[in-house]
This record gives structure tokens, sequence and C-alpha cells, in this order.
């Protein structure tokens, strides 16, 4: 079983790494609404990051947000940076869990997670980043059994959505679900949105390494997982989807690789049928077409060349038609938006056999919820957490690398989200 409990060695539940990063500020805010649902009704709980003044001013900022003057006080602040080992470590022996907000996470992730490892703490991230994700896995998977401490990659929007969104809609089929298919839309208010360009950059970086990506997933040595039913068809590369009315493309996110980790555990350690998974994203109309198929070609030959690269770091609004932004989106902006996962599935219900014909029963659920970046994505994070400290014999008996659905499966985490706003529900 997980340890969770603080001690006069371990003395807070939470430390949260990057606090004053632009998602950082949020999922303070976030842990500061949520301290009640704590083991015991308390939670316990430090910001961590390079500079004093500015996790300060996080907490000020939070406390006005959040009529919290106390936060001011009754909040510690530790000193930590990547690039001294030694204060990593420091901060790592005090927590039980650090929700790990730096990123890009190609760059600044091992060397948290090895900390957490060496020093017996659990490890959360909001990592998009498959090459990341899975060389975790693929290094520290041991070390963290040995250890019992669990490394939950991914646990922000949109892989919590779309791996809990998986595992709910299977669990809610009457009989054996073999594919599933879905579809994110987001929308906006009339002050529109956007996406802080941090998550940009790691979308520069992520393409211009891809290679490295299938060199690193050659060495897990898998085998193809089995294939239950009708083999689920890929759809092109730009479609009209009856399923949500408008333009769609295949999602370029993580969500594919992360379910299909997840659907790999759940079939080697359960026997679960594995489900099959198609993940794509709504993009509009015409003309939303033609600014995409504009910014994709721009983006795909400058992410070639380092030059191309710089270019694309140092002007994200005019790259990207003002989807991500160095400023990131105002508060207003993100009360105004939200975002909807439509998941398709199909199987056999109970008196069919899988193995016979072609799969006779449809599901149709949704995982909706508030702003997706800065909004739901600290929602998930700290409901993650908080799953951790309040139901560790839930988890997988042994520590290790999970994703959030083979972690989270056996756990409460879906209700958890539905009481804060990430709703999952069957049409």
């Amino acid at each position: 079983m997980a340890r969770v409990e603080t001690s006069s060695n371990r003395p807070y539940h939470l430390v949260i790494f990057g606090a004053s990063g632009f998602t950082g500020q949020f999922v303070v805010e976030e842990v500061a609404r949520t301290v009640s649902e704590g083991p015991k009704g308390s939670l316990k709980w430090a910001v961590a990051g390079r500079s004093k003044q500015k996790l300060e001013k996080v907490l000020e900022q939070a406390a006005g947000v959040l009529s919290k003057p106390e936060l001011r006080t009754e909040v510690d602040v530790i000193v930590a940076d990547v690039e001294e080992p030694d204060s990593l470590a420091a901060m790592c022996k005090q927590a039980v869990i650090v929700l790990n907000c730096v990123g890009p996470y190609r760059f600044f992730g091992e060397q948290v997670v090895r900390a957490c490892v060496e020093n017996g703490a659990h490890h959360i991230d909001i990592s998009g980043e498959p090459q990341f994700l899975e060389g975790t896995q693929l290094n520290y998977s041991g070390q963290a059994a040995e250890k019992g401490v669990f490394i939950i990659g991914s646990c922000g929007f949109d892989s919590i959505p779309a791996d809990m969104g998986v595992l709910y809609t299977r669990d809610q089929f009457r009989g054996t679900l073999t594919a599933v298919e879905s579809f994110l839309t987001f929308s906006s208010g009339p002050e529109g949105g956007c996406i802080h360009d941090g998550t940009w950059q790691s979308a520069i970086y992520g393409f211009a390494d891809s290679q490295k990506l299938q060199s690193l997933r050659r060495k897990f040595n898998h085998k193809p997982l089995p294939t239950v039913g009708s083999k689920l068809r890929r759809r092109g590369a730009l479609f009209f989807s009856n399923e949500i009315q408008q333009y769609s493309v295949p999602f370029m996110g993580s969500d594919p690789s992360v379910v299909k980790r997840t659907q790999r555990f759940l079939s080697e350690e359960h026997q679960d049928t594995p489900v099959q998974y198609g993940a794509y994203a709504g993009i509009g109309g015409v003309w939303n077409i033609i600014k995409m198929m504009f910014a994709g070609m721009m983006f795909w030959f400058l992410v070639k060349f380092s030059f191309g690269r710089n270019l694309l770091m140092k002007y994200p609004e005019f790259f990207s038609f003002g989807v991500f932004s160095k400023a990131g989106p105002t508060r207003k902006q993100m009360e105004g938006s939200s975002f909807q996962f439509s998941f398709y599935g199909e199987g056999y219900t109970d008196e069919q056999d899988p193995g016979q014909g072609k799969p006779n029963a449809k599901i149709r659920t949704l995982v909706q919820g508030p702003e997706a970046a800065y909004v739901a994505t600290p929602i998930a994070m700290v409901q993650a957490a908080l799953t951790i400290l309040n139901e560790p014999a839930a988890l997988p008996k042994r520590g290790g690398v999970y994703t959030p659905g083979a972690a989270f499966a056996k756990t409460t985490l879906i209700d958890r989200l539905n009481k804060h706003g990430i709703q999952f529900s069957v049409i």
C-alpha cells in the first residue's frame, strides 16, 4: 500500500513544484480550495520553486483571489531548482507527493522524477509529452517499484478526461467494450481564448524529436495487444465527422499513447479485454480548415530547423493564429471557455461471443468541463493527488510508473472529478 502519512521528517502531503509558473499559480489556488478534502479533513502543503519572492507573490495573489488572507502566512515556501540536485532532494524528502508543474518536461522533468524516486516521494505531473512519459516508464519503473513510489504522468487535461473517459465508457457498457473513438471540442465566450506558450514549446520540441520517440518505443519490446472484435479503422487526416457535425482531424497530443499504455497494463495485469482507441479533435468549419492548413504547413517546415524553431517560439501568436500566446488567457477568457469529449464505443452484449461476428451494441458517453488548460488541469491534478492520499488501498499493489487509468482504475477519481465540475455521463 502506498505510503501517504506525513511525519515530523516529511511534514507536507503536497508540495507544488513550479508554483510560480503560469499553470502552477492555478494549481496553488486549487489546492487552497480543497484543503478540507485532505486526510482527516486537513491538507498540509507547501509551494516550491527557484524564487522565494515569486512564490510569496503567488501566495499573495491566491489569498486575494480566494479571500483567504491566511495563505500569506500559513503556507510554507521551499526554494528548489532543477539545476541544483541537493535542493530537489531536500524538497522531496519533505513531501508525500510532489505536484510537478515545471515544463517542458523533456528538459526539466527527469531531474524531479529521479529526486522523488531516490527520496521516497510520489510524483504527479501534467505532461503531454510522450517521449518524457514513456522514457520515464522505461528508466524509472523498476526503481519506483522498489521504493514503493508512484510516478503518475499526464494527470491534467487532456489525458485524464481521455484515459478515465475510456474506462468510464467501458464500465458503463453492458458487455465487452472493444473499441472507442473520442472527439474533442472546445468553446469560448465573447472574450475568446488562448493557451500559454509553454504548451506550444513542448509541441515544437516534441515534433522536432519524433524519431527519438520511435526508437524509445522499440526498447520496450512490447508484443502487439490482441484485437478483440472488429478492427477499428483509422479515419483520414481531415474528414467531416457526422458524430459532432464538424470537420475533424486526428488528435495530435499524447492521449492515444496514454490510453494504449493503460489498456496494456489492464490487459497484462488484470486480463481485461483491451479497448482499441482512436482520438480526434473537431476544428469547426471551412475557414478554420484553411487557417489550420496554413499554420500546419509553416509549422512542419520551420520545426525541422533550429532557426525555424526559434521563430516559432519567438512569435507563437503569429504562427498559431492566436491559439497560443506568451501572456496566456485572461481570467475572463477562462471563465467563458469549456471543453467536451464525446466518446463513441462499440462492443458485444453479454450474450454475444466477442470472438464471433461484428459488434452488436454501442454506447455514447461525455466528459465535459470548464476551461481546459488552467481550470480543468489543476482540478484533475489535485484530485489525482487527493485520491492517492485518501485511497491508497485502491491503487496498484506496488509502486512504479503509471498512467492515470492504470493507477486510478479502481479508485473513486471519477466521482471526485464529477463533484468538481469535470462531468462524466452516459448519453
